[in-house]
């Protein structure tokens, strides 16, 4: 009878070690034995990396070069105000990810105050920079998984303010696929590797969807229309396309208008490498000619847009009361939209060339204090601008600085 003790403290040992030796592995191996782990014993299916035939990410090439909608001085002047003038402390991710998806990874100025591309992606993909801006007492913006490399979101101090946000910006930045991600334990990690779990972690129910649209659609276009998550999960641009359908339109990010450019590239990349199928194309295509016409019948007569464009000819006729910010976030990113889309889907000419004068006059009216407020508005009217000119913002200020160099007396007085 003493010996049932003795069996069972030994059985009890033994299962002891053998979850102490399968924890351990699990912490210790690499991300491909612990994704056969969780099958084997947790009854997960792992997830298979999407295939990624590209190394630079594609680029919707705007569509007009429009000197009649901004000028060279114009756009000049708007671009000036956006000059990603930023202090080292305490960088917000979300000002650095619209300037650098603004500026391109290339970025650089003669104005020293100017923080430059490469400066910029460092601080988003390097946690050492990171924390050079924010100190210690901050939690990580690289979130290391066993999996891979997730970007920490949400309203908290030093986290990226959107879903995928982080990585839509540094893809249309131009970053390319093996650009080097350091997180705190400084494992050899790269974009590839941050594409591939956000690929993995994504869910359709999630909340905002327009940045994961834009992210996966420049990277995996080329590739396939569809493709497996974790735990099984099949996904495609269908089904991306119908959830940014989904809701009233006004109730998405930036007053619905980040919907609008997620579906108008989707339409671009399916021009290209026939990502939809004929039925959901369609129905995108409807929508956005419902959105045409809601912001041809909702522009006020000085050539704005306010946050309930989609009323229509109701938001001119019984005008809400609304701060000056959320008209320029309306106006610029309508303009952003209708600068990649194809003329049947524009407004008539003169409401466009409105659009702009009143974006333009009102961007190089702020004070600097002003933008740097409402950076991230502003930096979608320099992107359209410049799209309008068909023009990279860069690549236009390089050669405007060329011609107009830096002056430290004029900046000082601006």
């Amino acid at each position: 009878m003493k010996s049932r003790p003795s069996h069972f403290k030994s059985f009890l040992c033994v299962q002891v070690l053998v979850v102490a030796a399968f924890v351990l592995a699990f912490v210790l191996t690499d991300v491909q034995a612990k994704m056969h782990l969780q099958k084997e014993f947790l009854g997960k299916e792992p997830f298979t990396p999407v295939p990624i035939a590209i190394q630079q990410p594609l680029r919707i090439k705007p569509l007009y070069d429009r000197p009649d909608i901004v000028s060279d001085e114009d756009l000049a002047a708007v671009l000036n105000q956006i000059l990603p003038r930023f202090e080292n402390e305490h960088m917000k991710p979300n000002h650095i990810e619209h300037s650098l998806r603004t500026w391109g990874i290339h970025a650089t100025f003669q104005n020293p105050e100017a923080v430059s591309g490469m400066t910029m992606l460092k601080f988003l993909t390097d946690h050492a920079s990171y924390m050079e801006s924010w100190g210690n007492e901050m939690k990580p913006l690289l979130e290391e998984r066993p999996t891979g490399i997730a970007i920490r979101w949400g309203a908290e101090d030093g986290a990226s303010y959107h879903h995928d946000h982080w990585l839509a910006c540094v893809t249309e930045a131009g970053a390319t696929l093996d650009t080097p991600i350091y997180g705190p334990s400084g494992r050899d990690m790269t974009l590839q590797n941050v594409l591939q779990e956000s690929l993995r972690d994504f869910r359709l129910d999630e909340k905002e969807t327009e940045w994961t649209a834009m992210g996966f659609g420049l990277w995996i276009a080329p590739t396939a229309k569809a493709w497996v998550g974790s735990e099984g999960r099949k996904f495609s641009f269908d089904l991306l396309a119908q959830r940014l359908m989904r809701g009233q339109k006004q109730l998405g990010v930036c007053s619905g208008t980040h919907r609008v450019y997620s579906l108008m590239m989707l339409i671009r990349l399916d021009d290209e490498y026939d990502i939809l199928s004929d039925s959901i194309r369609g129905a995108v295509y409807r929508d956005l000619e419902q959105v045409r016409d809601m912001i041809t019948a909702s522009q006020f007569e000085d050539g704005h847009w306010t946050e309930n464009w989609p009323d229509g000819k109701n938001a001119v006729e019984n005008p809400i009361e609304t701060e000056l910010y959320k008209s320029v976030i309306a106006t610029g990113h309508h303009l952003e939209w209708l600068s990649i889309a194809p003329p049947e889907l524009h407004p008539p000419d003169a409401q466009i060339l409105k659009a702009a004068k009143w974006i333009i006059q009102v961007t190089k009216d702020q004070t600097p204090e002003e933008i740097k407020q409402r950076y991230t508005f502003f930096s979608h009217v320099g992107a359209a601008l410049a799209n309008w000119r068909q023009v990279h913002p860069a690549d236009f200020w390089h050669k405007w600085e060329t011609e107009h160099p830096y002056q430290p007396e004029t900046a000082a007085a601006e």
